[in-house]
Parts: C-alpha cells; sequence; structure tokens
C-alpha cells in the first residue's frame, strides 16, 4: 500500500514540476500560481502541498532541471572541438549559453530571478546541477591560467561566467549600457581573449 502512494505522490510530483516549467517557458515565473499549477496538473491546490512545501520548491526544481539542460547545450556545443585552444572552447561555451538565452528567455530568466542564497537550505541535487556547469568551464579555465590552485581557477570560473551571464542580460534586456543584440558575440569574445591574454580578436 505504500509503495502505491509513494508512486502517485512521484508521479504527482513530475507533473507539476512539467506543468510549471512549461508555464515558466510560456509565461515566466510570475505564471507560478498555486490554483494555475493544480487546474493543469488535474489535482486539487491541497495535493500540491503534499508533495512540495511550497511554490518556491517547485520553482527550485524547475531550476535544477533547467541547470541541467544548459549543462547539456554546452557541452554539446563542444563536440568535436575538444582539440580548440582552451580561450576558443570558452567562446564556444559562451556562445551557447548565449544561444540557451535566446531561445529559453523565460527559463533561464527564472534561474536568476528567484531569490536564492548561500544560507538558504539548498538542496544537493540542485548545487550538483549547477556544480556540472562550473566543471564545463573549470577544464579550458585552468589550461588558460595554468599557475592558479584549484580554488583559484574556480574563483575564476565563476568570475568569468558573471562577466558573460552580464553581457548576455544587458545585451538580451536591451539596456542602455548593455551592447547591441548584433554585437554580443564579438563583445564576449573580446572580453574573453582579453582575459585570458589572448588579444587577438
Amino acid at each position: 500500500m505504500g509503495s502505491k502512494v509513494e508512486e502517485r505522490r512521484s508521479a504527482l510530483r513530475d507533473t507539476l514540476i512539467n506543468v510549471a516549467e512549461a508555464q515558466i517557458e510560456a509565461d515566466g515565473l510570475a505564471a507560478i500560481k498555486a490554483r494555475g499549477l493544480a487546474e493543469a496538473a488535474g489535482c486539487s491546490v491541497g495535493a500540491i502541498y503534499n508533495v512540495f512545501d511550497d511554490l518556491e520548491d517547485i520553482i527550485i526544481a524547475v531550476n535544477g532541471r533547467t541547470f541541467g539542460k544548459l549543462g547539456q547545450h554546452v557541452a554539446t556545443a563542444l563536440q568535436g572541438k575538444e582539440e580548440l585552444p582552451a580561450t576558443d572552447r570558452l567562446i564556444e561555451m559562451s556562445y551557447a549559453y548565449l544561444d540557451y538565452a535566446v531561445t529559453h528567455p523565460r527559463l533561464w530568466r527564472a534561474l536568476f530571478d528567484l531569490r536564492m542564497s548561500t544560507d538558504m537550505d539548498v538542496p544537493d541535487w540542485y548545487l550538483a546541477e549547477l556544480g556540472q556547469l562550473f566543471d564545463y568551464i573549470d577544464g579550458p579555465v585552468r589550461e588558460c591560467f595554468a599557475t592558479l590552485d584549484d580554488s583559484e581557477v574556480r574563483l575564476m570560473t565563476r568570475a568569468l561566467f558573471s562577466s558573460i551571464h552580464g553581457i548576455v542580460m544587458l545585451g538580451l534586456e536591451n539596456r542602455i549600457s548593455g551592447v547591441p543584440r548584433d554585437q554580443i558575440h564579438r563583445m564576449i569574445a573580446m572580453m574573453l581573449r582579453s582575459a585570458t591574454g589572448n588579444t587577438v580578436f
């Protein structure tokens, strides 16, 4: 009997994540409302809280899935390009990051619009998905900065990621402090080549 209950809970959990993902993809985080989720999932509002503590937990589940898909998108972009110089691989990964943001803008924005801090009790699986994305970047960063130790490599990885994210965000939002969309690729390449000591643009 217990296994049947767990199976139903697990099935409902998956359904709610799928529904929430589709709603975020279509309309952004603001679309996530308990009543709308329940209606789309074919359950009661109360049933949602039998499998999730709150709506934020559902969004975290969607974001964890998005980080996984983003990481896979970045990894796929490197297939067949493993022999490229490290800086060029960083540029290819950054272009893939931009491509994912352009293709799935609301899911991408949800990764950063949900207020999460290091003080929160973030699930280990979520941190693992995020960590996998940074692991892809660590390899070429280590090649570019051979004198850095492991902690410094991870810090440089986050610094470069933050820089690329800023360029992408400002460019896609058409901020006056950003860059025209048709120049985002060039700006990414210029920044990474300068940061890694390869100034041939």
